[in-house]
């Protein structure tokens, strides 16, 4: 009877919110489950201890006739895998070797398309090629003039490309003279005519941004250009290492050349004299 009356479900806590980043909450079942594998690994490690311990040097099986090491003492065991024949070896290697070479084929064609992009690329940006001259863009010093009549007189007076002098001092008295009048003319200028030479400024600038900040891009391009072709550069090498490596492996198994065997002695196929 006390069976069939319902009973309250006791339900287990969980995990607070601000703990959810520590998983779920243990509990004592979960516990008493870790202490117990703790436990026992305790007792195994301290039975192998005290094997090490007692060890006889000096003991003695005869299963140590039959087995074998290698050169660093570690003990060589058979992992139960079917001895391949020589031919089937050769058969892998062989599937091997043309697996490689397609790789190595696939890797070298993107090499180059990449190679040809980055030098479009260099070019169109104006920099230091890596095998040619520097092809880099000379720069401009923009003038403002203040109306058409001296824009006309700048465009039909001499002027050297990329002269700048910034020092009032070392030009000329004739020039400190249309500099004055520059200024003059600048403050007899109406409202409407400085918002214009504003607008211009202020387009201008704009221009100059836009060019630094694609600038900017270009050279971010390049350089993940640049990172890509050494990486394909470093697949391509080691690619082709790998593939003289197992083509010399192949021949050594057909005893079509020689080599230097495990005593370090070196040895070569003897030809047969004609």
């Amino acid at each position: 009877m006390r069976n069939a009356v319902q009973r309250r479900n006791h339900k287990e806590r969980a995990q607070p919110a601000q703990r959810e980043k520590w998983g779920v909450l243990e509990k004592h079942k979960d516990y008493s489950l870790r202490a117990k594998d703790y436990n026992e690994k305790k007792k195994r490690l301290k039975i192998l201890r005290e094997k090490a311990i007692e060890r006889n040097p000096d003991e003695f099986n005869y299963g140590m006739l039959s087995s074998k090491t290698d050169r660093h003492g570690r003990r060589l065991q058979d992992r139960g895998n079917a001895t391949l024949s020589q031919d089937a070896v050769k058969l892998l290697k062989t599937q091997d070797a043309g697996y490689l070479t397609t790789m190595l084929q696939q890797t070298r064609s993107r090499r180059k398309k990449v190679e040809q992009q980055f030098h479009l690329l260099n070019k169109e940006g104006g920099v230091q090629l890596p095998g040619g001259g520097n092809e880099a863009k000379s720069g401009q010093h923009i003038i403002f003039a203040v109306d058409l009549d001296e824009q006309k007189t700048m465009e039909s007076a001499p002027q050297e490309p990329n002269a700048m002098t910034s020092n009032q001092d070392k030009l000329p008295q004739s020039a400190q003279l249309d500099n004055a009048q520059r200024g003059q003319r600048l403050r007899d200028l109406t409202c409407m005519d400085r918002r214009r030479v504003a607008r211009e400024k202020a387009k201008t600038l704009l221009s100059l941004k836009q060019e630094r900040t694609a600038r900017k891009i270009r050279k971010r391009q390049r350089e993940g250009q640049e990172s890509v072709l050494k990486a394909l550069q470093n697949r391509e090498k080691g690619l082709s290492g790998t593939v003289q490596q197992l083509d010399y492996r192949r021949a050594r198994m057909s005893n079509s050349v020689g080599g230097v065997n495990k005593a370090g002695i070196k040895w070569k196929i003897r030809e047969r004299k004609k």
